[in-house]
């Protein structure tokens, strides 16, 4: 097994509303500072992912987004529940250790299909931005 598939744990997970940013140490020394609207945009859930590849929902407005409540899911995530009323994404260590040691090129990612879809990252959700055929209500 390499490093890279090594489960991570965390030994420290603290909210910061005021910056807002969970901030998450890990078994291997390494601690992220993760913004909340990352986490929001890339949420694990259906709600945003869809339901396969290509089927990702572009979620705009998030910038000021807040976690009002962070809950443990068993020992390998946590259920933030985002101020916008988002609170179907379960984020598990692994996923939590991505979003932190990859937030550049994540970040990038998010800006090059703002630019290619024609949307502000302060629009609010609605129109295409938020159009989905997975049957949830957005």
């Amino acid at each position: 097994m390499n490093a890279s598939s090594t489960p991570r744990h965390p030994t420290a997970i603290t909210v910061h509303q005021r910056s807002r940013t969970l901030e998450v140490g890990f078994d291997d020394g390494k601690t992220f500072k993760i913004p909340f609207e990352l986490m929001r945009i890339y949420s694990p859930s259906a709600e945003v992912q869809g339901h396969g590849p290509g089927q990702e929902i572009l979620q705009t407005g998030k910038r000021d987004v807040e976690v009002a409540a962070l809950e443990p899911i068993g020992n390998y995530a946590v259920l933030p529940r985002f101020s916008d009323g988002h609170e179907t994404g379960i984020f598990s260590w692994d996923y939590l250790y991505f979003l932190g040691s990859q937030q550049a090129e994540l970040w990038q990612k998010y800006e090059e299909r703002l630019a290619k879809e024609g949307v502000d990252r302060d629009a609010p959700m609605g129109g295409k931005a938020a159009s989905s055929s997975c049957g949830h209500s957005h």
